[in-house]
């Protein structure tokens, strides 16, 4: 079941997030609903702030008073989201939970899909999508945490390095 789970947002009172994400799992664990809500994540970022003690790091949530919630949308699992204490309700249109598309999933670094390259630094490869579509070019950079390929083109007969997404480009078999 988990593989149709969909990341929702709830919306909590701020600074409950934490509270808010421990209860709703320690919830699904009581009710056997594991399957049903499998995952939980309050994005943050890490900040460095100046004090007059000096820097420190200090961890900052993005977005205050929202945490998303992986699950696959019942009654029970929706009702026992909804009454976890602090949670005000879910993201939505007309009171409908609406899930997070794959752009904004990705946008918000909440999911990690790992990427095995098929390329290396100085190799040759074809450029698969987009306008140079059909070009070949060496791979000058490699950014796979940003999904980021720098390749060096030869166009008009000059060298011109274009950034590309990793699966726009594929290796060249000789």
């Amino acid at each position: 079941m988990a593989e149709e789970a969909k990341w929702y947002v709830v919306h909590t009172y701020s600074g409950y997030e934490n509270t808010v994400a421990a209860s709703i799992l320690k919830a699904a664990d009581n009710r056997k609903m594991q399957d049903l809500i499998p995952e939980i994540n309050i994005p943050i970022e890490f900040v460095t702030e100046r004090t007059d003690s000096g820097e420190k790091t200090v961890e900052r949530k993005i977005f205050p008073g929202y945490v998303l919630v992986k699950m696959v949308m019942t009654d029970e699992s929706w009702h026992l989201v909804r009454h976890v204490r602090g949670v005000t309700g879910f993201v939505g249109v007309a009171g409908k939970a609406v899930p997070l598309t794959d752009q904004e999933i990705a946008e918000l670094g909440v999911e990690r899909h790992e990427i095995k390259l098929s390329f290396a630094l100085g190799d040759t490869v074809k450029v698969t999508d987009g306008p140079l579509e059909g070009f070949l070019g060496t791979v000058d950079e490699i950014e796979a945490e940003k999904d980021r390929v720098r390749v060096v083109v030869s166009m008009f007969g000059r060298e011109t390095p274009v950034d590309l997404e990793l699966d726009q480009v594929e290796p060249v078999t000789e």
